[in-house]
């Protein structure tokens, strides 16, 4: 008829009776006349959380001096965030709404309320606690709830609260509650950026489809009237750029491309800085980095450059054979009214004979040969 009850040092009981609550267990042995096996036991450890949050409301009602004896009992409104502490070291981020229940003794909790309504950033303090939860020896629960960002040098940081631009993020750690609110913050590189615009098949004017890539350099100058403006700066651009190779392109030939591509660069860097003109947004050099011309188009232009090429060669040959017959004509004018002009032609004329012959037999005396060699040269 006698039952005994065992609670242990780490933990807290309740006594059922049918079912139904009768009253707490402390620590200890507990014995109860029961004959009819009414009465029945729940456990609970001491360093977890209060699961029945039902029996805590029944208690609140009904033993309100109970519930402050042994429970920690936190409640959050719709606007608060609540940072709770465990022997004054932060283990855990709640959200709005809820409702936590925790039992004294063997841990000390502490529940920091924090108003949403009023506060969007995280304090200093507290977010440099948060960046490394891994090197923490408990991590900190609910982390859901925080955006952190760092924001890297040479970059700033577009804020958006539910859609709309609030402010910029100097570099550094960014974190914001993102509790009860839509928060994203969006990294924007200040310095100097390349933007590639490849692959753009367009018409020239001679109806002759060419493929071009074009290059460009551009900075922000004003980040908030860029994305207060744009609602996408960097696609607006892309989208700009292109806008600007098809009118370069589509207004010429194929040849004044060829001739001048310069024209193309000219005609695009005018027109992104008349488009882009108070968007926050400047555009440096624009360049073509190559035109790609079609498979027959290749063949009828090297065939073009080709002719030209054996035009230029053939003028370059008769030009030539026109100045080595008038050296010639020249040169005989000067032989006939001058003798000794002649002898030195004839003396030139023997020295390259000369050079061909192994072996030469003298008759008859030295100017018989020379006449004779003479009359071999003019042969």
């Amino acid at each position: 008829m006698l039952r005994r009850f065992v609670v242990k040092k780490n933990e807290c009981g309740v006594l059922l009776r049918d079912g139904d609550f009768d009253r707490l267990l402390t620590a200890g042995r507990h014995y109860f006349v029961d004959p009819l096996r009414r009465l029945a036991l729940q456990v609970w450890k001491l360093d977890a959380a209060m699961s029945d949050l039902n029996l805590v409301d029944y208690l609140q009602r009904q033993q309100p001096q109970t519930v402050a004896e042994h429970f920690e009992y936190m409640v959050l409104g719709e606007d608060q965030a609540g940072l709770r502490y465990e022997n004054e070291v932060l283990v855990e981020i709640l959200p709005p709404g809820v409702r936590a229940c925790f039992w004294k003794g063997l841990v000390a909790h502490r529940l920091e309320c924090i108003d949403l309504a009023g506060e969007t950033a995280l304090a200093p303090a507290l977010a440099a606690r948060l960046t490394q939860p891994n090197l923490r020896a408990r991590p900190v629960g609910g982390l859901a709830g925080v955006l952190l960002l760092p924001v890297p040098a040479y970059h700033l940081g577009v804020l958006k609260v539910d859609g709309q631009v609030a402010r910029l993020l100097q570099p550094g750690l960014a974190a914001f509650w993102r509790f009860n609110r839509d928060v994203q913050v969006e990294l924007v590189d200040t310095r100097l950026q390349t933007m590639e615009v490849g692959g753009q098949e367009i018409l020239s004017r001679d109806k002759v489809g060419l493929r071009l890539n074009l290059a460009a350099t551009w900075r922000y100058t004003d980040v908030l009237r860029a994305f207060a403006s744009l609602n996408k700066p960097v696609e607006h651009l892309y989208r700009e750029l292109q806008f600007g190779l098809r009118a370069a392109v589509g207004t010429r030939s194929v040849d004044e491309l060829l001739d001048n591509k310069q024209i193309i660069d000219e005609v695009v860097s005018a027109h992104v800085a008349r488009k882009l003109d108070g968007f926050g947004i400047e555009v440096g050099a624009v360049g073509v980095k190559d035109i790609v011309l079609p498979g027959e188009m290749k063949t009828i232009l090297a065939q073009v450059v080709e002719a030209q090429k054996s035009a230029e060669a053939n003028v370059i040959r008769r030009r030539e054979e026109t100045a080595a017959t008038r050296s010639l004509l020249n040169t005989a004018k000067v032989m006939e009214d001058n003798p000794t002009a002649l002898r030195l032609k004839e003396l030139e004329t023997l020295e390259r004979v000369a050079e061909r012959i192994d072996r030469i037999s003298v008759f008859g005396g030295l100017d018989e040969v020379l006449n004779g060699l003479v009359k071999i040269g003019r042969k």
